[in-house]
């Protein structure tokens, strides 16, 4: 299906206490040094592969977020990173800041299960939003800036706050988001869900899965500032407010990732809903720039393939800088099969991005 918008595989070689959470990659990035990092939506770890050969990512490093940044909860509980970015130095990471509802499991009884589908959770380490000093492929607390000595770069999060944070507080009050906050859906239910983060200058743009009103997917814009050490509050943008909105057509879908390309980004979309495609990729040309209250109209690029209940899209980086040409790397959640290399591999797809190619 689709494959003729396929140039090759790449491997993606974990260490083996990663085995079970290469089938829950939900963040990618390729960082100007060549690394490849990665964030899965079950850990509250960061993983790092290093270039080994033209489509070969290994030597596999794992830094725990914990260490870096205050989390609210016990590290054990997941934050559910869905989306990296890099910007000036700093790696940074987003959580999911969606409501949970419980599975059905088959060993259960009809009515433990239904009991189970009433049951409704916050986690309060899905509301990280938060960077990390990254300076030559390691994290740190903080350290100083490589090109100016004088500032020093240091971790921070965005403030938590009533078990979720000042983003989610700002919002509870919107028009257009509001209520899918206070009536706490989860975000398989077409509930407030965070799946993308890019940054251009100091601006953070994030990518929601859900809810998608009426068709439209949306965009959160919004930049911060430091408050107190190991603090950022949201720093006013547009007209006094804290947050800017924009509404893109996307085929009904909902976003899952996003990526950066030059002043364009490139959206990775989806269902919102517990289903396994359509999966496509657009790009909203100068998207970095368009004003509020507009209603944009992203290019589709390409349809991504899918599988029946597996390869789910997830996470996209462009990998232009190894490939020297313009090429897109996925990762899929529940990966098929096929894609499990022995006991820690996984197999993930590069796109070409040359128009007209499928």
């Amino acid at each position: 299906m689709h494959n003729c918008n396929l140039i090759e595989p790449i491997f993606l070689t974990f260490t083996e206490n990663f085995q079970e959470h290469r089938t829950d990659l939900s963040a990618l990035l390729l960082t100007p040094d060549k690394y490849l990092w990665l964030g899965s939506d079950e850990s509250s770890t960061l993983e790092r592969l290093s270039l080994i050969d033209g489509n070969n990512f290994g030597n596999h490093q794992q830094f725990r977020v914990a260490e870096f940044i205050n989390l609210p909860a016990p590290e054990s509980e997941e934050i559910d990173i869905e989306g990296l970015a890099y910007a000036d130095y700093y790696l940074w990471l987003v959580g999911s800041h969606s409501y949970k509802r419980k599975k059905t499991k088959t060993k259960n009884t009809d009515v433990k299960n239904i009991q189970r589908l009433a049951t409704v959770t916050s986690e309060p380490n899905r509301y990280i939003l938060g960077r990390i000093p990254l300076v030559d492929g390691k994290l740190f607390s903080s350290c100083p800036h490589p090109q100016n000595p004088d500032v020093q770069l240091s971790a921070a999060k965005l403030e938590c706050i009533n078990q979720s944070n000042l983003l989610m507080t700002a919002l509870a009050d919107d028009p257009h988001l509001g209520l899918y906050i206070q009536a706490a859906v989860p975000g398989k239910d077409n509930g407030f869900d965070i799946e993308g983060i890019s940054i251009y200058q100091n601006r953070i743009f994030l990518g929601l899965r859900g809810p998608v009103l009426r068709g439209w997917a949306v965009i959160l814009e919004i930049e911060l500032e430091k408050s107190t050490p190991g603090l950022m509050t949201l720093k006013p943008i547009g007209y006094q407010q804290k947050y800017k909105k924009h509404f893109l057509w996307l085929n009904g879908l909902g976003i899952r990732d996003l990526a950066l390309d030059g002043e364009d980004l490139l959206i990775l979309a989806g269902p919102t809903m517990d289903l396994d495609g359509p999966v496509q990729l657009y790009r909203w040309q100068g998207g970095v720039n368009v004003a509020e209250n507009i209603l944009s109209y992203p290019e589709l690029i390409k349809d991504i393939p899918y599988g029946n209940r597996e390869d789910h899209a997830e996470g996209m980086t462009l990998l232009n800088d190894v490939t020297g040409k313009p090429s897109l790397l996925i990762v899929y959640d529940s990966p098929a099969k096929s894609r499990l290399i022995g006991e820690s591999g996984v197999i993930a797809d590069l796109l070409s991005l040359v128009m007209g190619n499928g």
